[in-house]
């Protein structure tokens, strides 16, 4: 599935977290924010590439082990790879960008930058280093790790 960076979402009109401890509570919303594409690549389409600080690779790393999002049944392989190489990704990163907006990657997004040399827009680098990753990593269920979760977000508690 390919979208142009900095496209406007529009994939899922919803925003949905999985409680990674439980793997069975969810909350899921209507956003009030703006969500940009970032890192939807498809084999045949030109993409960014160059280098990125090491620091922002482990940081969307260390962002991916404690934020599930829009988790699908199915799979998605990457379609850049070699058949029967590529890996799988099954949901979505959401990063806080300026207010109001919120940045939408596949979670695969960590591949295609270590091994195919994406190049993600510098206002996502920028917002991902941003995160604050203690507080996101220390939040457990109903809190989730994203801050702009509304008060009003049905939830699923098992």
């Amino acid at each position: 599935m390919f979208y142009e960076d900095l496209s406007e979402y529009d994939y899922q009109d919803e925003d949905a977290f999985v409680d990674r401890e439980s793997g069975f509570r969810a909350l899921w919303y209507r956003p009030a924010y703006t969500r940009l594409n970032v890192g939807w690549l498809e084999a045949g389409r030109p993409y960014p590439t160059g280098t990125v600080p090491t620091v922002f690779l482990e940081k969307l790393k260390a962002v991916q082990e404690v934020q599930w999002m829009n988790v699908c049944l199915g799979v998605h392989e990457c379609g850049l790879c070699p058949e029967g190489e590529a890996p799988e990704g099954n949901g979505e990163v959401r990063i806080p960008g300026g207010p109001g907006l919120a940045y939408a990657a596949p979670f695969l997004i960590t591949h295609y930058i270590a091994v195919h040399g994406y190049r993600p827009p510098q206002a996502f680098v920028d917002a991902v280093l941003a995160v604050d990753l203690d507080a996101w990593a220390s939040a457990r269920w109903p809190d989730v790790p994203f801050p702009w979760v509304p008060d009003d977000a049905e939830r699923m508690l098992e």
